[in-house]
């Protein structure tokens, strides 16, 4: 008992390191990664969340995917969720924007077959830059 206390005091706080930088995660054919605690990948999906509504999220995609001189843009818009895919030097772009909260979006972005994660970061910087300017 007292060892497995050990054990446990001594892997709490080794996780908890871990997790403030950059740590991934694979069960079977799911992989799951953790950035800084901002982006998140799953299945080749870089994730992050946008304190912004959707709307002003929805137009900023728009606007990196035109600056990128994305072609072949397809947006298809639902209530509370939408993706664009589109094609940007070659590599097949998907964007999924969730509505999470009146004020948080969330926007999964993959690039290529199975995820480019410096190509999906470039966007979510796009992205973010976008949000700013009016």
């Amino acid at each position: 008992m007292k060892k497995n206390l050990w054990g446990a005091m001594f892997l709490i706080p080794a996780f908890l390191l871990i997790t403030g930088c950059d740590t991934s995660l694979t069960v079977g054919a799911k992989t799951i990664g953790i950035r800084s605690w901002e982006f998140i990948y799953i299945d080749g999906y870089m994730r992050a969340t946008y304190t912004a509504p959707f709307d002003k999220v929805w137009t900023a995609c728009n606007r990196a995917l035109t600056g990128m001189k994305a072609i072949d843009v397809e947006p298809d818009q639902k209530i509370a969720r939408g993706t664009f895919t589109a094609m940007i030097h070659d590599e097949k772009v998907s964007i999924k924007v969730d509505y999470v909260e009146k004020e948080i979006t969330a926007v999964s972005i993959m690039v290529g077959m199975s995820g480019n994660n410096i190509a999906s970061q470039l966007l979510h910087d796009r992205i973010a830059i976008a949000l700013k300017t009016p």
